[in-house]
């Protein structure tokens, strides 16, 4: 199945923007290799709140940010025959790597095609008034313009229909981001103001007023805030734990700006991290942490 892109028929048809540029050119590879942690890893915060989406048998779901699509996958088990979810997503790696999945599930066969891919940015154009229901997992905190986003994912609901996405909580709540970014910071200079990011960054929806307002402007209603504190796997083992650390999150980026002087300190660094690390709770699939996210639902009003 070719992924349809969007973005092909929005107004940015010019090009991708410079963080769709980022995601694909430097984040994709590393987010491939530590696929482990970052599904298999962070799905306890979506598993927390599955059994109670709004979603039913028949719906038509859109899941912005699809990533992999293992959330896409597991709203089409969901709908059912009956119902379609599209996921959407701006990184092309993440695209082939969903659609590879969903080859292998036998979604695409026993639910007569329900699941289906496409390219694009929410924040530039999505497809209006199609959905019943709109999700995203950690992927709104990483909108430049957060109210030009959400109020697509509004358009893109029905009237009445219905939103959740999930999004971390403050830096203290999510040691197992924050933590290590601290032990970087002890031997690296913070990141300039020309670094080159994939957007605001995992803590920039942390503030519930903030986020209510943002949301308020986007036009929705019965906006919800509910926290979910879950433990997250960092790692197989302390040496996968710091590999990801230094490749993605806060401290990732102030090592990759670092550059030379980053890799000169590499060993020291590692050491210290490591030795954090340790401190760590362990679990039977690798070492966990504690970590704390906002569950947020709302509604596209009636028109």
């Amino acid at each position: 199945m070719a992924v349809q892109n969007l973005m092909a028929n929005s107004p940015a048809e010019a090009g991708d923007s410079e963080f769709v540029q980022f995601w694909n050119e430097v984040l994709a590879p590393k987010f491939i290799r530590f696929r482990h942690i970052l599904v298999d890893g962070l799905t306890r915060h979506s598993e927390a709140v599955f059994p109670r989406l709004p979603v039913r048998k028949g719906d038509r779901v859109l899941d912005v940010g699809c990533g992999f699509g293992d959330t896409a996958m597991k709203l089409a088990e969901i709908v059912g025959p009956e119902g379609e979810v599209v996921g959407i997503d701006c990184c092309d790696a993440f695209l082939a790597g969903a659609e590879a999945d969903l080859a292998e599930s036998g979604l695409a066969g026993s639910d007569a095609g329900n699941v289906r891919f496409m390219r694009g940015d929410a924040e530039v154009a999505l497809p209006e008034g199609e959905f019943d229901f709109v999700f995203a997992r950690f992927g709104t905190m990483f909108f430049a313009n957060p109210v030009a986003g959400m109020r697509n994912m509004r358009k893109a609901l029905k009237p009445g229909g219905r939103m959740t996405h999930i999004v971390w909580r403050r830096p203290e709540d999510n040691p197992w981001l924050s933590m290590a970014k601290e032990v970087v910071l002890r031997f690296l200079p913070p990141p300039g103001d020309g670094a080159r990011t994939c957007g605001p960054g995992p803590f920039s929806m942390a503030d519930e007023e903030t986020v209510r307002k943002m949301m308020e402007i986007a036009g929705y209603a019965d906006i919800r805030f509910e926290r979910v504190d879950a433990p997250v796997l960092i790692g197989q083992n302390v040496q996968d734990a710091v590999d990801f650390q230094l490749a993605i999150g806060p401290a990732g980026e102030v090592f990759r700006e670092a550059g030379d002087i980053a890799e000169q300190k590499r060993e020291t660094i590692e050491a210290a991290l490591a030795e954090a690390i340790r401190q760590q709770t362990r679990a039977e699939d690798g070492i966990v942490m504690d970590s704390s996210s906002w569950v947020i639902t709302a509604r596209n009003p009636e028109s």
